[in-house]
């Protein structure tokens, strides 16, 4: 939605220079080249498919008065001794206070505030530049006053003070300077579909009037979500996290015009209550001596609490050194009636059991929480200190606590719809001022959009069997696949799992014959030596291939390892490691629970892949004949950037592309993974000349497209990227192509192949639903008017069955188009790589060679352990900028298993 016309003098003006800043001289910042390429405008729409009637959370917004303007100011707040305020808790509070307290001299203007830096009114301020002093009384975020700290003056220096005097007061001086005014006809433009340079900036102060709403509500904001704090939107996750249930709301400009787009959105809060519980859920002990505190200062740091008796609130900075009966401090002590005062040495536990007559249960042999500065601590006993609610967590969430906020916070279509007409009638926007003030209103039903169902691809089996698909799924019952390989020179490694090896593998030989996939007796079945069992995971690693290494006449083709835990095996990422980066050996990890034909069947899946076999073709690609793809030698590129938790900074993003090979297929990938700094979206390892080589990622999947493909140069190169927002898309087509295309010319200067570059996002808030119906949309939807963009080129497609939850559907947005796709053509193809996933029989919700290329990041990833690191890095939001610091390199993969399908 952004608009890529924006000429310098449609930008506001900068912000004021605050005193003593050196602003950077011109001719030292980087020239940047203006963007060449620009988004490919919509095409037209695609007619194939069985009209279907549908709804979707878009509600209809209309417009009245549109005359007047947004004036946007600059907000800059300071303290009294002209410090900047760099506290985030601040400025609602004082902006609030500012508006009650100057009312008559602001012209009784309401206020859209975005809670830092910009300020919206209808219609401009008396003055041009506007200054005020503000005090805010009982201000208790944890800046006490400067002698309220042990050392000097005791932990409640301040709870004294402020039992003597009610207030404690601070004052603010704040400066709001015009900035820029933006007319809000752009939002009926956009309502027209002329969307005009100013539209996203008047669409972001309405989202501003939304959150603000909320946030006068006391809501948790999440970018655009919001958070009630209502314990029954809350689900225990187990480790002291809980899941928090919300909404999401935005405008978006769409085809038909503006509407607000209302979902249920999740986030994870830390569990609010007494921070010994915390602790305890959090390292899942059961009493406090078994605390392991150096992980609960990094647990508890930043995180607010309230502090009895008094309830003040403040920011946790950290711990003290030694525990509450052995931290010891200087009290000032005042002398009889002189006035004089001696300095007295005293634990925190005598001070508050004794001074302040608190009774102290079981504090005393445990370190007190630090609220002050780290210099100058202020102390308090850990009983008297519990957590305020909705504080977002941001680690990572275990495989456990990741499964159960997906079961806990899915609703089916038909309930997610009534929950979400209810958000709509109860949060009462059309009571807000500013919206009022806008002339905005907002319908009640939701926005009616006419989809199509596509036909699913024909799929074929080996001996030239068809594949019926039902649904978006299918199976190979009684059918074989169409290139079975054969499992030779192998053997099995059991770390340790219950399992009865020998059963698994005469299940495995006789399901493999049945499918055709030729498997011979392993060479061996090698069990973990028990006392290895608790040795490190590097270490049972290297010991088991001691075995495999002394024991075989030479190195196996295959191992099969069986783990004892799903999922969260810490001997999978060493083990994956040792195979595919040293030695070059294809491998299948398995955990058993219940042995079935069903599971046998989907483990051989993975290996027939993995081995350089197929298990399914499209009719299309097996008779070549898909438009435009199969005429002229065309490479199909997956691109993902994955990012550690919000909360880990230095964790390294791990880049992955995938290629398809053997053209004419489609079905066929292999993947080069690269590791990049933590954070950053693009990628930045396409394109790596040295000298007259090329170490980037892009060369050496062209070149292995050309030897697989009978020495052919793709003539077409299309590109789905996966993870960027629409504020990215400029760079993507612009930066990221480009290196590919550097790529190419590296290795021809005269070859110049023609590119199509689309976006696939999943992270969006669009749902669909059929009306009436309590099912989720049938799979092949496809969705392009309505609520599709008013001019760039997008679809939404649901192409997989939902079988649980409500199907959330994949929003293709179409940057750059040189071959020539029609709507239909595009749309056909994009379906038909949701049925070419070697790894399931069933249609998937995103194209394939993006589900390989998240499958290649995260298992590449596993090489290196990167937890150790995050363990160190401050949990809430201690981020590095993007690029700062040289970022640890992957392991490449063994040239035997380079170009295979490892990562299915």
């Amino acid at each position: 939605m952004e608009s890529h016309n924006g000429e310098a003098d449609d930008l506001p003006p900068p912000p004021p220079l605050p005193p003593h800043a050196e602003p950077i001289k011109a001719e030292e910042t980087k020239k940047l080249p203006k963007p060449s390429r620009a988004l490919v405008p919509r095409k037209g729409f695609g007619k194939k498919g069985q009209p279907i009637k549908l709804l979707t959370n878009h509600f209809k917004v209309s417009l009245k008065n549109t005359d007047e303007f947004f004036h946007h100011y600059y907000v800059n707040l300071k303290y009294e001794d002209d410090t900047p305020v760099d506290s985030k808790g601040y400025g609602r509070k004082v902006i609030d206070k500012l508006q009650q307290t100057y009312a008559a001299e602001l012209a009784n203007k309401d206020f859209a505030y975005d809670g830092e830096k910009s300020l919206f009114t209808i219609g401009a301020l008396p003055q041009v530049k506007n200054e005020f002093t503000v005090v805010l009384e009982d201000v208790s975020t944890g800046k006490t006053a400067a002698n309220g700290s042990p050392g000097n003056d005791s932990p409640s220096g301040s709870d004294r003070k402020r039992v003597r005097r009610p207030y404690q007061t601070k004052t603010f001086k704040v400066e709001l300077s015009y900035a820029a005014k933006i007319p809000m006809s752009a939002i009926a433009q956009a309502l027209r579909g002329q969307e005009s340079e100013h539209t996203q900036e008047a669409i972001r102060v309405i989202d501003i009037i939304l959150r603000q709403h909320s946030a006068k509500q006391g809501c948790l904001l999440v970018r655009q979500s919001f958070f009630h704090n209502n314990p029954s939107n809350f689900v225990d996750l187990g480790g002291g996290v809980m899941g928090c249930r919300g909404f999401h709301s935005s405008f978006r400009a769409t085809q038909s015009g503006l509407s607000l787009n209302i979902d249920v959105s999740t986030t994870m809060i830390v569990k609010p209550g007494p921070v010994i519980d915390f602790l305890l859920a959090n390292q899942k002990v059961d009493h406090p001596d078994k605390v392991d505190w150096a992980k609960a200062k990094r647990a508890l740091k930043n995180l607010r609490i309230k502090v009895s008796p008094g309830n003040s609130e403040y920011k946790i900075v950290g711990l003290s050194e030694r525990i509450c009966k052995d931290q010891m401090f200087t009290l000032k002590n005042r002398n009889g009636g002189n006035g004089d005062s001696e300095a007295i040495e005293t634990s925190v536990f005598d001070y508050f059991v004794n001074k302040r007559g608190i009774d102290l249960r079981y504090s005393g042999a445990y370190p007190c929480i630090n609220v002050g500065k780290p210099k100058r601590p202020t102390l308090i006993p850990i009983e008297l200190c519990a957590l305020v609610p909705l504080q977002r967590y941001t680690k990572a969430l275990s495989t456990l606590q990741r499964s159960s906020l997906v079961e806990k916070s899915r609703q089916k279509p038909q309930e997610r719809m009534s929950v979400l007409s209810d958000v709509l009638q109860r949060s009462n926007y059309d009571a807000e001022p500013m919206l009022m003030a806008c002339g905005i209103s907002i319908a009640k039903s939701f926005t009616e959009v006419d989809g199509r169902v596509l036909q699913a691809p024909k799929l074929k089996a080996g001996n030239g069997d068809d594949i019926f698909t039902r649904n978006g799924r299918w199976n190979f019952n009684n059918k074989r696949l169409i290139r079975a390989t054969s499992v030779e020179k192998w053997a099995v490694v059991n770390f340790s799992a219950r399992c009865n090896v020998r059963d698994l593998v005469r299940d495995l030989i006789k399901c493999g014959g049945m499918k055709g996939i030729k498997v011979d007796n392993p060479f061996d079945v090698f069990e973990e030596n028990p006392s290895m069992r608790r040795a490190p995971p590097v270490r049972r690693v290297e010991d088991m291939f001691e075995q495999v290494k002394t024991k075989l006449p030479g190195a196996p083709k295959f191992l099969l390892c069986v783990l004892a835990e799903r999922k969260n095996s810490d001997v999978y990422g060493p083990w994956k490691k040792k195979c595919l980066a040293e030695f070059g050996i294809v491998t299948q990890c398995v955990a058993p629970t219940r042995v079935n034909d069903q599971y046998l069947t989907n483990v051989l899946l993975k290996i027939n892949a993995k081995l350089g076999g197929l298990n399914s073709l499209l009719q299309i690609e097996a008779s070549p004949a898909i438009p435009l793809v199969s005429k002229v030698p065309t490479v199909i590129l997956g691109m993902d950037v994955s990012h550690g938790s919000p909360g880990q900074s230095d964790i390294p993003s791990i880049a992955a592309v995938v290629s398809s090979r053997e053209w004419p297929l489609i079905s066929k990938y292999r993947a080069s993974v690269r590791s990049q700094s933590p954070k950053l979206e693009m990628m930045d390892s396409l394109f790596k000349p040295n000298g007259t080589d090329d170490d980037g990622l892009i060369r050496e999947l062209l070149i292995d497209f050309y030897t697989s493909s009978g020495k052919r140069k793709p003539d077409q190169i299309i590109i789905f990227r996966d993870g960027v927002s629409e504020s990215q898309f400029t760079q993507v087509l612009n930066i990221e192509l480009d290196q590919i295309i550097e790529a190419c010319k590296f290795l021809d200067e005269n070859w110049s192949p023609k590119f199509t570059l689309i976006v696939a996002q999943k992270n969006h808030h669009t749902k669909f639903f059929l009306p009436g119906a309590p099912d989720n949309v049938p799979p092949g939807t496809v969705v392009d008017n309505k609520v599709c963009h008013p001019r760039n080129y997008d679809f939404y497609m649901c192409s997989h069955a939902g079988m649980i939850g409500t199907t959330r559907p994949t929003h293709y947005h179409i940057l750059h188009d040189e071959i020539g796709f029609t709507p239909d053509d595009l749309q056909e193809l994009v379906h038909s790589l949701s049925y070419v996933y070697q790894r399931s029989t069933t249609a998937i919700s995103v194209v394939a060679p993006i589900c390989y290329a998240h499958l290649a990041a995260s298992q590449v990833a596993q090489f290196i352990k990167f937890d150790e690191m995050s363990e160190t890095s401050s949990s809430h939001g201690g981020h590095t900028s993007a690029g700062s610091a040289p970022v640890q390199e992957l392991p490449r993969l063994h040239e035997k298993v380079r170009s295979s399908m490892f990562f299915c």
